[in-house]
């Protein structure tokens, strides 16, 4: 292991958990992720192509299932190892661990309701899944809505005159959808089903919505091309389309009464594990940092000889320890308390983005020249830590949110 993790109350079994996931992520994540990094979007998607390999590779091991109760090998109920997780898939490529922390989104709704059709749908098909054929995605940003709709409590959520433009109409006892989601959709060119945010009530503005699960699969369901973007490029993300898409009465999981206070749950739930993931990257930028500063020669003397190399370094690692220290902790306490805290995971995802960010920065610089160069990964991990301040809710919406929740 590259680094020491100062939880003493680590067990055997979580200790393996972080070196066989710390292994898996290096030998088989980073190098398929740098080599997805120089593709066309269109090309990662295709079958057969690394995305794939290296996502069959994770069903393969259970790692989908490690938030599913009562599955075999299934994490939910131990929230270190939960976190161990995430942090060391996102050591070799955060764009990966986004993608498989997605996937699970419609088999663990449908676990949490209890409906056997549900269950016989978008659950048991998922956890029997072993070449990551089945994947949820989860549809809530729109061509005019991005961060907006996660902004819970303000005043923007309850104005009238903004709601989601993916509407949902009621026809019998079933449902029909018609609208887009954007080119933000993480999972999006690849998912066979959706967790889908859709406005139910135009009156109460965003605060209007309901949540339902899809099949993609079915008619009315188009999809625009692969997202051509910054980082995180192994993580396909694009456009769906919904055109007259029925949705049986017993998918539409939440309507508006209950969609405001599930979406904080969400929010809080979807934004502690960010806290893990960019832990993970920021992690990964420290150690290359401090492993090329061994090596590289200036003034006469390796790098991490210099004085003020090793302030920098300490610095970076002092920021690492704490990010791995707070968003552990968000992720213990949201796990094991009803109600989860959203302004702590809030407060994770912005923290660990943006020292993401900064340490990703930092290590950039150490590498001078080189850290510009595509022949080396730090640049695409700085890339990817530029994405975080962005996806998953702006950090700058978010710590609105957040700030709101704080003076309620």
């Amino acid at each position: 292991m590259a680094y020491l993790d100062l939880d003493v109350t680590l067990t055997e079994q979580q200790r393996q958990l972080k070196a066989e996931v710390h292994k898996f992520s290096v030998e088989v994540l980073r190098p398929a992720a740098l080599a997805l990094d120089k593709m066309p979007p269109e090309k990662v998607v295709e079958k057969g192509s690394l995305y794939w390999q290296a996502m069959a590779k994770m069903y393969e091991n259970g790692y989908h299932t490690a938030t599913l109760l009562g599955h075999p090998g299934s994490l939910a109920q131990d929230p270190v190892a939960l976190h161990i997780l995430w942090e060391e898939l996102a050591y070799g490529s955060v764009g990966f661990a986004v993608a498989l922390g997605v996937s699970f989104f419609c088999a663990t709704v449908a676990q949490t309701v209890g409906n056997p059709k549900l269950i016989d749908k978008f659950y048991t098909p998922f956890v029997n899944c072993k070449d990551a054929s089945i994947m949820s995605c989860w549809g809530a940003t729109e061509p005019d809505h991005g961060s907006d709709n996660l902004m819970i409590g303000t005043d923007i959520y309850h104005n009238k005159n903004i709601t989601q433009q993916c509407k949902a109409v009621k026809k019998g006892s079933d449902w029909v959808i018609n609208g887009q989601k954007a080119a933000w959709v993480s999972n999006g060119p690849v998912a066979t089903n959706i967790m889908l945010s859709v406005n139910l009530v135009p009156e109460m503005g965003l605060a209007g919505g309901g949540s339902c699960m899809l099949d993609l699969n079915q008619p009315g369901v188009s999809r625009g091309r692969p997202l051509d973007k910054l980082g995180q490029r192994e993580l396909p993300q694009g456009e769906i389309f919904f055109d007259n898409v029925v949705c049986p009465g017993d998918q539409m999981i939440m309507d508006q009464t209950a969609y405001e206070i599930v979406g904080e749950m969400t929010l809080a739930h979807a934004n502690m594990g960010m806290g893990a993931f960019f832990t993970g990257l920021a992690q990964a930028c420290y150690d290359l940092a401090l492993q090329y500063t061994k090596e590289r020669v200036q003034g006469g003397r390796r790098l991490c000889e210099h004085a003020w190399i090793q302030a920098r370094l300490f610095d970076m690692f002092s920021t690492v320890e704490t990010c791995r220290a707070f968003s552990r902790s968000v992720m213990v306490y949201n796990i094991k308390t009803f109600p989860p805290s959203p302004q702590h995971s809030i407060a994770s995802k912005v923290y660990c983005t943006n020292s993401a960010l900064k340490v990703a920065t930092e290590a950039v610089q150490l590498f001078g020249g080189l850290g510009l160069s595509k022949e080396l990964p730090i640049e695409k991990l700085f890339r990817d830590a530029r994405a975080g301040l962005i996806e998953d809710g702006t950090n700058d919406a978010l710590s609105i949110v957040g700030g709101n929740m704080l003076v309620r």
